[in-house]
């Protein structure tokens, strides 16, 4: 079993930056690939970010591109996803997710709980 918990949300006002943590734990996540997805108010969960076991592959949705980092550090057992410029439609549940195989279907084997973040104009 792997635990994921996710850190870093907040309120923050648009054009700053945040970064989220996702800390896991039970067993390493060397052999997992990691994503980020997200979920506003009244919207289906929305696939933003992946990277590969080692990090040397990463994927990014059309809606972040450019704006938004993913990054992991085996070592620590962590993935980051580092949001700059951010804007008001970025406000959402933040999840972390991880799968042996994929995590762009959205069918990944662990789930964090998720953490929020507000964008204010």
């Amino acid at each position: 079993q792997v635990q994921l918990v996710e850190s870093g949300g907040g309120l923050v006002q648009a054009g700053v930056s945040l970064r989220l943590s996702c800390a896991a734990s039970g067993r390493s996540i060397s052999s997992y690939v990691m994503g980020w997805f997200r979920q506003a108010p009244g919207k289906e969960r929305e696939f933003i970010a992946a990277i590969s076991w080692s990090g040397g592959n990463t994927y990014y949705a059309d809606s972040v591109k450019g704006r938004f980092t993913i990054s992991r550090d085996n070592a620590k057992n962590t993935v980051y996803l580092q949001m700059n410029s951010l804007k008001p439609e970025d406000t959402a549940v933040y999840y972390c997710a991880a799968d042996k195989r994929t995590v762009r279907t959205g069918m990944c084997d662990y789930w964090g709980q998720g953490t929020q973040v507000t964008v204010s104009s």
